[in-house]
């Protein structure tokens, strides 16, 4: 076997068993069953952009007016769904997990629901704004022992009621689930295959059964979950969630934001994709764990501010679709249209033709493995180069605030160009950028493939002609 082969192997070997790893197929699945709930909250945030945002900058008074009860039904559908992110995932991923492991996955995802909330701050700061109050009020607002806090010569009376704060439960809150839901399955679990459970008589119906053997072990995972969200607050003064947001997931946002990692993350998708593997299956985990919850907070921003300009994140899940994915990935639209255009070779010009009309929804397998793209060292280059430029450009141009940052989800089958001008808001800049880089990826490839129009092919070789 040559070097090459066993390179090849050892690859394949490895990312087998990255893309196979229990705990991050749980992630990636979690994600993915959580796909109609952001999709819905998105939808509803999309809406409220053409019928609530734009006709109030246009001051269409009359318009709002009539849309005000649609705008009033898309709030109720953000607020049930992307704002409550984070207790979705804790089912979804306590679910996947636990089946993982061979155990009861409904009673997985409701411990790792539980757990989740178990560990949430329960009570709500609320301030009260005493602007005009007499001094005197404000005075004796103090001596009754009560707090009041002055901000910009603004004073508030500053109480506390018991709840759950929203930001702990949205997108904010999905690191703090991935981990206590996590933890928590894994101890359920656990104790579950070493049969640390309550035995049931055989005549009792399965689902008593089911639901009796997960008391000991789903209760123990609740406690330890509390006992570790307790001890957090009790040493650091902090909550769990807010530490975890602190130390984890804020570092973690920061370094994804980079435009090396970007670069990378984009060049590993197209490497993987090149040995034949779903590379973004088999990067899922970081995708969407990390530049997916980049996406759902920044919904939650524009949804709670109305404005571009406060969104904190300039890269995020859907920017890798809009701008290096356009046809699939690799941006095999563009090699169609470069194909069609300069090949002289039937073989691909006929697969290129029943291509292009799944091309446009942006599914690209007859391309990748009909060709094939996958180990043809050909269009080896174009392929793992074109992706990475076409981030670079994207991501310098939204840095540098030309265009805004993508902030809505949109299915993955949307068109090249209207995904990106739907995934913010209507914008037609990124709309514009996006077929830019089309156009981009398109010279990239057309060089190899009139470069391919060289090569003969036969039944048995490939070989170089002169």
């Amino acid at each position: 076997m040559s070097f090459k082969d066993n390179l090849t192997d050892k690859f394949m070997e490895i990312s087998g068993r990255i893309g196979s790893q229990r705990h991050l197929v749980a992630i990636r699945d979690s994600f993915i069953a959580a796909m109609p709930i952001t999709m819905a909250g998105s939808i509803a945030v999309l809406l409220n952009v053409f019928l609530r945002d734009l006709p109030t900058n246009l001051e269409w008074d009359g318009f709002l007016s009539a849309m005000a009860p649609i705008v009033e039904i898309n709030s109720y559908v953000y607020a049930g769904t992307i704002a409550l992110m984070a207790m979705f995932f804790a089912f979804s991923l306590g679910s996947n997990l636990a089946e993982s492991y061979g155990v009861n996955s409904l009673a997985g995802g409701l411990i790792s629901f539980a757990s989740f909330l178990a560990v949430v701050p329960q009570t709500i700061d609320v301030a009260t704004d005493l602007s005009g109050v007499d001094g005197s009020v404000i005075s004796s607002l103090t001596e009754f022992g009560m707090t009041v806090s002055e901000t910009d010569g603004v004073s508030s009376l500053m109480t506390n009621t018991t709840g759950l704060s929203l930001n702990y439960l949205g997108a904010t809150g999905l690191f703090s689930a991935l981990i206590i839901g996590m933890i928590s399955t894994m101890i359920y679990s656990y104790l579950m295959r070493k049969n640390i459970t309550i035995k049931m008589p055989d005549t009792v119906p399965p689902a008593v059964n089911k639901a009796f053997a997960a008391i000991i072990p789903g209760t123990v995972a609740i406690y330890a979950s509390a006992i570790i969200g307790y001890l957090a607050l009790s040493l650091t003064g902090l909550s769990l969630n807010d530490l975890i947001s602190q130390y984890i997931q804020l570092p973690l946002m920061g370094l994804s934001q980079g435009i090396g990692s970007v670069i990378l993350l984009t060049f590993l998708v197209q490497l993987f994709w090149f040995f034949g593997l779903h590379g973004h299956n088999v990067l899922a985990p970081i995708m969407d764990g990390v530049y997916g919850a980049a996406l759902n907070e920044n919904t939650a921003i524009y949804e709670t501010t109305r404005d571009i300009a406060q969104l904190p994140w300039d890269w995020t899940r859907g920017s890798f679709d809009a701008y290096a994915q356009m046809g699939g990935s690799g941006t095999t639209i563009a090699l169609i249209i470069a194909i069609l255009w300069f090949s002289k070779r039937e073989e691909h010009k006929t697969i290129a033709k029943l291509s292009a009309p799944m091309g446009i929804f942006n599914i690209n397998e007859p391309v990748i493995f009909g060709m094939p793209v996958v180990l043809n060292p050909q269009f080896a280059i174009p392929w793992l180069i074109t992706p990475p430029i076409l981030v670079t450009i994207a991501y310098l141009v939204t840095s540098w605030g030309w265009v805004p940052p993508v902030f809505l989800t949109v299915p993955w089958i949307t068109p090249p160009g209207l995904y990106a001008f739907l995934a913010t808001g209507g914008s037609f800049g990124v709309a514009v950028l996006s077929l830019f880089n089309i156009v981009v990826a398109f010279f990239i490839y057309a060089p190899f493939v009139i470069a391919a129009n060289r090569v003969k092919v036969d039944d048995t070789t490939i070989e170089s002609v002169n």
